[in-house]
């Protein structure tokens, strides 16, 4: 079956789910279509977002999306604990889903889950069913005017590269109310294994918490067992009873001190060919990223993780998605990437390469055991260099902040002074 559409999106997650509902709202008569591998869009996660990431272009179409706000957020260390009043808002995967199918209903659009996208070039999808009850010759090729490629991070291509953020998060049902009014986004008044590590609490109703133990790790390993044992004993140590398990959610983030990332538009000539020759030597994961690459055509868009669209210091990337889909939904399909594209890449590296030095930073000058100090310093800044520094918009002066004054305690003076600077992200140049 052949469909023609101006906009193809392959995968369905928070990228092309905000890209989506952004061409919705900015051009009405645009035909979309989502390929998707999972039975729903989003998968099984919760993202969350400050209200300065969200321009006033954006808000008639995020709202919806919105199932918890909080007027604003608290963070713990072990010598230093605030309140922060900065509107806080959380979007599960599920109202995703809801949102964007319901968006996706009209005429010309269409939501394809459980279609693995099998080849995918800059104006063609070749996507098959997946499940069960797939049949080989069950087939839908997408002929489109643009082609916006956000299926994921591929974490082996940051192998040696970068460290990880990683957890493993439980909602659970309280057998009484809580108490929790406010999120808690890192209680790190906690045993410092595995990295630096905390506690991300948000109260999602009277008697409902998800609370997610997460870790800034040199390793990708997550052993999931062990981290639902430790959230148990969390709640128990906070009074918390627990009545019920209701989801589960894992991630594990790639956080690179280096990237070599292509500007939109452009083809990264020794890609494809790198990729596959290295391909008997990686894991899976790995092999499957290269098969990606060889599928898709140098010229397609690629967005999300995978075409450096994210915090690099924090491996969020919400604010960072919607301005990328503010920006395609801006350009007429068959000139992206166009000018409003291509100038927020170069905005965004100027980001990426800063948070790929905090990471080493942190990665390499620190101990595991050591690096909550950074954290714990960095959270005595002014607020609005906070706001700034999640919504991936620090300023020069904001850099320069972060860095003045006496050192984290812990670090390795040794180690800063030994190891050599990272090779920061290196764009293709532009035409």
């Amino acid at each position: 079956m052949q469909l023609d559409v101006d906009y193809a999106l392959v995968g369905g997650g928070l990228q092309n789910g905000l890209l989506a509902l952004a061409l919705r709202a900015h051009q009405p008569t645009a035909r979309i279509a989502i390929v998707e591998r999972g039975k729903t869009l989003g998968g099984n996660h919760t993202w969350c977002f400050h209200a300065g990431d969200v321009p006033a272009a954006a808000r008639a179409f995020i709202e919806p999306l919105v199932a918890h706000r909080w007027a604003g957020y608290d963070v713990a260390f072990p010598t230093h604990r605030r309140q922060l009043d900065s509107e806080y808002a959380c979007v599960p995967a599920a109202r995703l889903h809801a949102v964007v199918q319901a968006a996706l209903a009209a005429p010309g659009c269409h939501l394809l889950c459980e279609h693995e996208a099998v080849q995918v070039t800059s104006t063609r999808v070749v996507a098959r069913l997946v499940g069960a009850n797939a049949q080989p010759a069950e087939a839908v090729e997408l002929v489109a005017r643009a082609v916006i490629d956000a299926r994921g991070p591929d974490r082996g291509a940051f192998d040696g590269r970068a460290g990880y953020q990683k957890f493993v998060g439980l909602e659970l049902r309280c057998a009484a109310p809580h108490g929790v009014a406010r999120p808690m986004l890192m209680d790190a008044r906690v045993a410092q294994v595995d990295g630096f590590r905390f506690f991300y609490v948000l109260p999602l109703t009277s008697d409902r918490l998800l609370i997610e133990d997460t870790y800034f790790s040199d390793s990708a390993y997550l052993d999931v067992s062990t981290l639902r044992e430790r959230i148990a004993s969390y709640a128990s140590e906070r009074g918390w009873q627990i009545a019920e398990v209701l989801r589960e959610e894992t991630g594990v983030l790639p956080l690179p001190w280096h990237a070599e990332l292509t500007a939109p538009g452009q083809v990264h000539a020794a890609d494809h060919d790198d990729r596959a020759d290295q391909a008997n030597d990686r894991d899976d994961r790995a092999d499957q990223a290269a098969d990606r690459a060889n599928d898709r055509d140098g010229a397609t868009l690629v967005a999300g993780y995978q075409g450096g669209w994210f915090h690099a210091a924090t491996g969020y990337s919400f604010p960072v998605a919607l301005r990328l889909a503010l920006a395609i939904a801006a350009t007429a399909a068959a000139e992206l990437p166009g000018q409003a594209v291509r100038a927020l890449w170069q905005a965004h590296v100027r980001q990426l390469r800063f948070g790929f030095r905090l990471n080493w930073m942190l990665f390499q000058w620190f101990s595991p055991e050591q690096r909550y100090h950074v954290l714990e310093r960095f959270y005595h800044l002014p607020e609005a260099t906070i706001r700034r520094f999640y919504a991936c918009e620090l300023t020069p002066f904001d850099q320069a902040r972060i860095f003045m004054g006496r050192p984290p305690r812990g670090m390795s003076w040794r180690a800063a002074m030994a190891l050599p600077q990272p090779t920061p992200l290196r764009p293709a140049k532009e035409p």
